[in-house]
């Protein structure tokens, strides 16, 4: 089974191949939101982006982002210097080993911030 280790947490947890990243964490108290958004958010529908997560390593392991990750969370702003390590984990399937930062930052200057 796929183990996911959520970095901030200190938490590892193995999950079934093809689990929801977010529902995953959310089952094992693993809090994916900020702030007021744990209450108010799209509920896993990708259009808040509020969900968003940095895969350090194992991107590999992920499925690859589909359409509507890609166009929609704010239009893809949240992605912005780091697209290549940031996801919505409402939209991420685990299929092996990762290692997840929850709730980082905007970039929005490119500085490659957790």
């Amino acid at each position: 089974m796929p183990k996911v280790k959520f970095v901030r947490e200190d938490v590892e947890i193995e999950v079934e191949k093809g689990a929801n990243l977010r529902k995953a964490a959310m089952e094992n108290g693993v809090q994916i939101y900020e702030g007021i958004f744990q209450t108010f958010n799209c509920h896993g529908l990708s259009q808040c982006a509020e969900c968003r997560v940095l895969i350090k390593k194992g991107m590999e392991n992920t499925n690859k982002p589909n359409m509507i990750e890609t166009m929609r969370g704010m239009a893809g702003f949240y992605r912005i210097g780091v697209e290549e390590e940031v996801r919505l984990s409402c939209q991420t399937k685990v299929e092996g080993d990762i290692e997840v930062y929850t709730r980082p930052g905007f970039n929005w200057y490119g500085e490659n911030k957790k």
